[in-house]
């Protein structure tokens, strides 16, 4: 079975390598969903753009290691809805930020410090869709992961209100995520390959209540879960009504959360039943799912090689390029809202 699963892998990888990023040097002069390779370096003045998100996104780094699963899950709750256009970063009534399955995001502040310091030095140039992107790349490399290339030349989204947020709850099932993922253009090796992200972060006792105490209103665990983690998270996160003045975290690998480090530990945990979230073990569920799980955990470069890959693939969802969108001069608002213009 170890064996079979490993050269489904290999082979899913191959194809879809060669199938969507036409691969290693070319891929470097080939645009992705019409963005290219350092836009910045190549068609603007501001050809050190990617150079000061490097420097300020490691000076965050090396105040807060959480930030590197802080811009993580802002990159993917932004592309993941209405495509990566930045949308996640809008303020007021009714937007991305304010939806319930967005609470508790972070890394705001970061982004605009380096919006501020790229409209000082190049203004109306940088859009903030790239800056989310390349902010998330060198958070990611700092804490282990390996570097992969971002596409540039996205632009920023114009429409500040959505009437509603599917991102996927934690409680989701295998075949619902593989569908919502595959109504993004991506795969069942994207989606686990990018559950592996939870190697890092942590997670509100509120997502995990009834699956610790009352699994399908059995007021039982639930059954996947190994006995031993249901108790550890009982003690932490209490039977009791959350909000969000009084809602414990609790880490989503203790093996390498704690420290911020890009590991395949996460893997090696939902092979024992030690998934936090109920998606985190669903993995298991289905025999695509575990045989990546099993190739991750047993071979550490492999998940580096293809969550570079993935992250790439990600990145490009629902882009806006050439006259489409704006470069905001305020991440926070439109331009047409932006009170200072």
């Amino acid at each position: 079975m170890r064996c079979k699963g490993q050269w489904l892998l290999v082979f899913l990888v191959l194809h879809l390598w060669a199938t969507h990023l036409h691969v290693a040097e070319g891929a470097t002069k080939l645009p992705l969903n019409g963005l290219v390779l350092h836009y910045y370096k190549k068609h603007t003045n501001c050809t050190y753009a990617e150079e000061f998100i490097k420097h300020l996104v490691t000076k965050a780094w090396q105040f807060d290691k959480s930030i590197t699963p802080a811009l993580l899950r802002l990159a993917y709750s932004d592309c993941f809805v209405r495509g990566c256009d930045a949308s996640i970063l809008l303020d007021g009534k009714n937007s991305e930020k304010e939806a319930p399955q967005n609470s508790g995001l972070r890394g705001f502040d970061v982004i605009d410090r380096i919006k501020r310091v790229l409209e000082a030095r190049c203004p109306g140039t940088v859009s903030c869709a790239d800056i989310i992107q390349l902010a998330a790349k060198n958070a990611v490399a700092l804490a282990g992961a390996p570097k992969y290339p971002v596409f540039t030349g996205r632009r920023d989204g114009v429409q500040s209100t959505v009437e509603s947020v599917d991102l996927p709850p934690p409680s989701i099932s295998w075949d619902q995520a593989l569908a919502y993922f595959q109504s993004r253009g991506l795969d069942v090796l994207d989606l686990g390959t990018l559950l592996g992200a939870h190697t890092m972060g942590v997670t509100h006792c509120h997502y995990i209540h009834d699956r610790i105490h009352n699994f399908n209103h059995t007021g039982k665990p639930d059954p996947s879960m190994a006995r031993s983690l249901a108790r550890q998270l009982r003690g932490k996160c209490q039977p009791k009504c959350y909000d969000m003045h009084q809602d414990p975290t609790v880490f989503l690998n203790p093996i390498s959360g704690k420290s911020y480090t890009f590991s395949n530990s996460y893997y090696k945990r939902v092979l024992r039943n030690l998934g936090v979230l109920g998606i985190d073990q669903q993995i298991t569920s289905s025999e695509d799912g575990r045989r990546i799980a099993d190739q991750f955990a047993h071979n550490f470069e492999d998940f580096r090689r293809y969550f570079a890959f993935t992250m790439s693939r990600m990145g490009s969802i629902g882009v806006l390029t050439g006259t489409k969108g704006e470069i905001r001069s305020h991440c926070r608002y439109t331009n047409a809202e932006n009170p200072k213009i």
